[in-house]
């Protein structure tokens, strides 16, 4: 397993917040900056619709970023619980590349 990974490529138009800040955090792991922005329920469940699997880490690199998010957490930076969140850049980036070039 690993952090989980979001296709949202066909909901950037649709972003009350505008695509470029989607776009911004593509690729990485999201999670500190989705919690920070305080995403309502509603958002939380739409996020749902784009679930497209998870990363593929090796054990240590998942026991490192859980570690990491824990320090983040005690530091006040983190959410009442942490969410992984990886964006997927390709699936983000070959879906806006289809959109404009269609």
């Amino acid at each position: 397993g690993g952090p989980k990974v979001y296709d949202i490529s066909k909901y950037l138009d649709d972003h009350p917040g505008g695509a470029e800040v989607m776009l911004d955090v593509a690729g990485q792991d999201a999670d500190e900056f989705f919690e920070d922005i305080g995403h309502s329920k509603d958002a939380r469940e739409e996020l749902k619709k784009y679930y497209i699997g998870e990363y593929k880490m090796d054990e240590a690199a998942i026991a490192k970023m859980k570690a990491d998010a824990e320090k983040a957490a005690q530091k006040g930076s983190g959410g009442s619980s942490m969410i992984f969140i990886l964006v997927a850049l390709v699936a983000i980036a070959f879906g806006y590349y289809k959109t404009q070039m269609a």
